[in-house]
């Protein structure tokens, strides 16, 4: 007799298969074909479960007659959990039946990676294949569809109507948000009046609505109706006000709170910090440590971003010791604050060794290390970093080329200021902005040549202001 607790879980399955097929007498064989598939089934979201992904596919692979539609859509949740997409698409590609959760499932995914133009193609071929979406469906689409797709939220918001969902929560509080992106008051207002049982979320999401509108006495008037307030409405409404720059009421409704964590202390911070009121920044932060709540890597970053704007580089440098004691060096958003930090406090041989340490590098973090170099008058070191960047297959943004154009008038590169502010259209789509005007008005101004300079000015396809 085998002692039961010494065998594996993943091994339940097979031992239980074992034993029904050696007692004939006590279950029927369609039984155990039943049962083995549920144990099948049990197994792979054990694996998927512990994060053992390759055992999951290897079983699932070695037993297709006993996987059922909750193993395939188990399946490519695991993969999707992973990051790998193209395995969870070609596995939903092969599947012999789908039910509303595995188009759910896929949907999630492509949300989860920011593409909602394979989000609407596969929304259409669901709606094609006949199966109904739910309210899981249309919150995760409306989601997806923001700020690109946010025209289709009207049209969304018909069938939603058509399907009887239109008084669901999770609906209701996504249409809640695109009407909101769409700049649509009174849409916002009828969506919650649809709700028939709110509940936090919804009142939460009318707060958002209204600050984001910037019709801030109706977010106030909704605060103070709330049957039930939670961390995330204070939060909130202190967020609002810091976006409709009332920074003092901010304030005000930051010392009110009964309750702070890490994320209304970073909120507030944030706003001393965007309206450059640098010292209150770095008091709270004192007053945030002293309430015993850790920062996160959101926190250090904001503050980096202090130092940075005022030239606090033994502040910083203490920052940094506190997020390498912490275990966070490793974040992206953080390793750019630091990148940023030490650039504008003079120390680029440090933001360059946090640069290539970097094991993973986004637009935002090349362009810091790139405007670094431009400021500090290292035109042909930003031209250098700004070819690696293309070259690693990173797409410039508008700021890169301000920064490239900003490097080439600090050195005087006449003729390359000229090739990348031609190339920035015809290479990568990057339109001028009048920023890139003033780089190149700026560096034909230096370099004597002056007619030049006048001809780009009555080039422009906008009005010069001051600077240029």
């Amino acid at each position: 007799m085998p002692k039961w607790n010494q065998i594996p879980r993943a091994s339940w399955g097979v031992f239980h298969s074992q034993l029904l097929l050696q007692s004939p007498k006590l279950i029927s064989p369609a039984s155990v074909c039943l049962i083995f598939t549920l144990s099948t089934t049990d197994l792979i979201q054990d694996y998927i479960h512990d994060g053992n992904i390759n055992a999951a596919r290897k079983l699932f692979d070695e037993n297709p007659a006993s996987c059922n539609t909750v193993a395939w859509n188990s399946m490519i949740t695991g993969h999707i959990r992973h990051n790998q997409m193209q395995s969870a698409h070609e596995l939903f590609d092969k599947m012999p039946m789908r039910d509303v959760v595995s188009w759910n499932t896929m949907l999630s995914g492509f949300n989860k990676i920011k593409d909602p133009h394979k989000l609407h193609q596969l929304f259409l071929q669901m709606n094609k294949a006949g199966e109904r979406p739910n309210q899981f469906t249309f919150s995760t689409i409306i989601s997806g569809f923001l700020n690109t797709f946010d025209v289709l939220v009207p049209q969304l918001h018909s069938l939603i109507l058509h399907s009887g969902l239109h008084s669901n929560v999770f609906v209701g509080s996504a249409l809640m948000r695109g009407y909101t992106h769409l700049m649509d008051r009174s849409s916002l207002c009828r969506v919650f009046d649809d709700i028939l049982t709110k509940d936090i979320s919804t009142w939460n999401a009318l707060l958002v609505g209204y600050m984001d509108l910037g019709f801030i006495a109706d977010a106030q008037i909704t605060f103070d109706m709330m049957p039930e307030l939670n961390i995330i409405s204070w939060t909130t409404l202190v967020d609002g006000y810091i976006k409709n720059r009332n920074i003092n009421q901010a304030r005000h409704m930051f010392d009110k709170m009964p309750q702070k964590n890490v994320v209304s202390w970073t909120a507030m911070i944030k706003g001393y910090v965007q309206q450059e009121n640098y010292t209150n920044a770095i008091q709270l932060f004192i007053s945030m440590l002293n309430s015993n709540t850790s920062p996160n890597h959101f926190t250090f970053s904001t503050l980096l971003d202090a130092c940075a704007g005022c030239s606090m580089f033994l502040l910083g440098n203490q920052l940094h010791s506190c997020i390498l004691k912490s275990g966070l060096c490793q974040e992206l958003v953080l390793s750019t604050s630091l990148i940023d930090m030490y650039t504008k406090c003079g120390d680029i041989k440090s933001a360059f060794t946090i640069f290539d340490s970097m094991k993973t590098k986004n637009t935002v973090s090349w362009n810091s290390i790139i405007g670094g170099c431009a400021r500090h008058g290292l035109a042909h070191q930003a031209l250098s970093e700004f070819k690696k960047m293309t070259e690693s297959g990173m797409k410039p943004d508008h700021v890169t080329y301000i920064n490239v154009l900003s490097a080439c008038v600090h050195g005087g590169l006449v003729k390359e200021g000229e090739h990348h502010f031609h190339s920035m259209v015809e290479r990568y789509g990057v339109e001028a902005e009048m920023k890139h005007y003033t780089c190149m008005v700026d560096l034909y101004g230096k370099a004597g040549e002056v007619d030049k300079a006048v001809r780009l000015v009555k080039e422009m396809p906008f009005e010069p202001d001051v600077d240029t």
